[in-house]
């Protein structure tokens, strides 16, 4: 983790009125900087500037939500898009319990509800057809094995975040305070979105029960396991593909 894009203010746009940066080491793809203590910077190391502005787009739509709000347009530094954002109070949870689930359930459901009428230009990263790909990529047979085994059709319901686990809210006091990094955000099905929460946020039934009801779903547990499979399955395969630790989510597979 750690920046990728070394800058300094001389980088900035002098209209910016950046004396001082520090260098952020929670990136894990895209590289952040705090200016002057108050904004965030974001670098961002891989995407293009058209999908970073459907983040900006998406995020000023949602301004009512608790978010990482955007202040300007998409900028260009060192070659890469970029965004300025408010810098949020709070800090991410190591776990969360059953407040701070129901907490994060309530906000889907509202982000779910603003989004439902949305489309975003973002490839539809969370597809099966893409995560077929992916598997074939990988040549790991055991994925394919699980993957096979997944009788799921997914749903274009709006817009989903995609990602957020655990280090993507801050909370404050015990309450949500932001939510961050929409980088992935594109249209997909919403129960998947609420499956990613609960592989990195719920560690028992009771909590998974927490929050499909603070969520508002009617769905049973039986019926949301395969949602959760597929995600479990999907960023298996994505860690593996970037090198990262999968072990633990295959062993959640298997």
């Amino acid at each position: 983790m750690g920046v990728k894009t070394v800058i300094t203010p001389k980088d900035l746009p002098a209209s910016l009125g950046v004396t001082s940066l520090e260098a952020s080491i929670d990136g894990v793809m895209d590289s952040v900087y705090f200016l002057d203590g108050e904004r965030v910077l974001k670098i961002f190391e891989t995407a293009e500037a058209e999908a970073v502005e459907e983040e900006r787009k998406l995020l000023a739509l949602c301004e009512t939500l608790p978010l990482a709000k955007p202040m300007g347009e998409v900028l260009s530094i060192c070659g890469k898009p970029a965004l300025i954002y408010r810098r949020c109070g709070g800090k991410s949870l190591n776990s969360a319990g059953v407040a701070e689930i129901r907490q994060i359930g309530a906000f889907m459901r509202e982000f779910h509800t603003q989004t439902a009428t949305l489309q975003s230009s973002n490839e539809r990263l969370f597809e099966k057809s893409r995560l077929a790909q992916m598997i074939r990529e990988s040549d790991m047979p055991i994925f394919e094995t699980l993957f096979t085994a997944i009788d799921l059709p997914l749903r274009n319901d709006g817009i989903i975040h995609g990602d957020l686990f655990l280090d993507n809210a801050l909370f404050e006091e015990g309450r949500l305070s932001c939510v961050i990094d929409f980088a992935q955000a594109c249209n997909g099905d919403f129960l998947f979105d609420l499956a990613v929460v609960d592989l990195s946020w719920c560690d028992s039934s009771k909590k998974t029960k927490a929050l499909l009801e603070s969520y508002g779903a009617t769905i049973t547990l039986e019926e949301f396991r395969s949602y959760r499979e597929y995600a479990t399955l999907f960023y298996c395969v994505n860690r593996y593909l970037n090198g990262g630790n999968y072990h633990e989510l295959l062993e959640k597979s298997v």
